[in-house]
């Protein structure tokens, strides 16, 4: 890359000037520290601009995460609200299954415990119909009538556990009917459920995944007109800038000649009867 000539536009006239120097130095102390008056001088600079378009994208795309994190947010809130919602609805499905769970096994227990009743029952009448046929000659009739009413005893016994055995295998189908038509429709609610949990799950996901996608779709659009800005950075033109902006001079100063002192005409008046000085004139 050729650059204008900067030596042929610092020179100043004074020798003992530094003026041209200092200013190139200033540049180069206001370019490292990024200063206001660097900033003044590149106003008009293609890398100004490109500086002005890098700092507005980065601030666009900024704004775009901020935006986007605010989209993420009210995506979380509306996951949120759907599971409070089926956590909602799911809890008054259990609370109705847990009560006839409870009401199920207890009606199981006390049928059991009827049913042992109910074979005591029997076992007790089997042996008291068994003590009547081996007694029949062998005891005395009032023995015999004690034998009988206990028979009879044991047989009204066990026409009540009967009934009561009946009674509660009766009661526990009707809460095992019951358990089982609300088994099956809980079954069928949670199926829906779950599927209603997936098939927002999945839509949300694909949500996230698409603003995700935009945001770096958007950014890279930004980030790409950074880079057109940056190739239309014209260093020769910027340093042509420069230069026209700061010179100072087209010459250099001249060289410092010896002057002899009275071979200089000057406006003096001769000294009378005076020597020369020793040296002069031979």
């Amino acid at each position: 890359v050729e650059f204008p000539p900067l030596p042929g536009t610092f020179w100043s006239t004074d020798l003992t000037s530094t003026a041209g120097y200092d200013n190139i130095l200033q540049h180069l102390n206001d370019g490292r520290k990024n200063c206001k008056e660097y900033e003044d001088f590149l106003k008009e600079s293609t890398l100004k601009k490109a500086l002005e378009v890098f700092k507005q994208r980065i601030d666009s795309v900024g704004q775009s995460h901020i935006q986007l994190a605010q989209s993420f947010r009210e995506e979380a809130r509306k996951m949120e609200d759907f599971r409070e919602k089926q956590k909602l609805h799911r809890k008054k499905i259990e609370l109705i299954m847990e009560a006839i769970h409870k009401n199920k096994n207890l009606q199981y227990k006390k049928t059991m415990e009827s049913k042992r009743l109910y074979e005591q029952r029997c076992r007790d009448k089997d042996e008291a119909e068994q003590a009547v046929h081996r007694s029949a000659n062998l005891v005395t009739q009032k023995q015999q009538e004690k034998l009988f009413m206990k028979l009879a005893q044991t047989k009204s016994t066990l026409e009540d556990s009967d009934r009561a055995y009946q009674q509660n295998v009766n009661t526990l189908e009707k809460i095992r009917e019951e358990w089982e038509n609300e088994h099956i429709k809980a079954c069928e609610f949670f199926e829906t459920q779950e599927c209603e949990r997936i098939s927002y799950f999945r839509n949300a996901l694909w949500v996230h995944v698409n603003q995700l996608s935009q945001d770096c779709v958007q950014s890279d659009e930004k980030y790409e007109e950074i880079r057109r800005s940056l190739e239309a950075c014209n260093i020769d033109k910027d340093i042509e800038f420069f230069v026209n902006y700061r010179k100072i001079g087209n010459m250099p100063p001249a060289p410092v000649v010896y002057e002899n002192y009275y071979n200089t005409p000057r406006n003096t008046t001769p000294v009378r009867n005076q020597a020369p000085p020793p040296g002069i004139g031979r």
